[in-house]
């Protein structure tokens, strides 16, 4: 069994390249806050991600940390709301602003990409994300990178725009 491919790409990560069935992974917040960062674009490509991670505000523990939502917004397209961000950085508790700690937590971006890899791979996917965590959230991308690496089993495109 080959070692999968990690790519770079200059482009958008809501027009994921190639051919086949493709997950688009993006990490979200606990809050139920959806309205920065590349949630816009995907808002602004399709309506399903955004009602889907907004549907789950009434269930109890719903937006729990390491919990994924599998969207399909095409016949091969399917948008992986990954729930890895406690707060946002606007949005922290009093320990976390006091100790300064960012919104990523690293144990939720494993779990979250362990069990979209498991889809991936059972469906026959690539997996096609912007620099997840390294944003808004606060993370540090060498270290998202690592996890990407250590429990990704199929190819995956990170997307950089231009």
């Amino acid at each position: 069994m080959s070692k999968p491919k990690l790519v770079y790409v200059i482009g958008d990560a809501t027009q994921p390249i190639g051919d086949g069935k493709k997950v688009i992974a993006h990490i979200s917040n606990d809050l139920g806050g959806w309205g920065s960062g590349f949630v816009l674009a995907l808002s602004k490509r399709w309506k399903e991600p955004e009602q889907a991670y907004r549907s789950l505000r009434n269930q109890i523990s719903a937006y729990s940390l390491g919990k994924i939502q599998l969207v399909p917004v095409t016949d091969d397209i399917i948008v992986a709301n990954m729930i890895a961000q406690h707060g946002t950085i606007n949005h922290r508790s009093d320990d976390d602003v006091k100790n300064n700690v960012s919104p990523i937590r690293y144990g939720a971006v494993r779990a979250c990409l362990a069990e979209v890899n498991d889809y991936a791979y059972k469906n026959h996917c690539t997996l096609h994300m912007p620099r997840i965590g390294a944003g808004l959230a606060g993370g540090d991308w060498s270290i998202i990178e690592g996890i990407i690496k250590e429990v990704m089993s199929v190819d995956v495109y990170i997307y950089d725009l231009k």
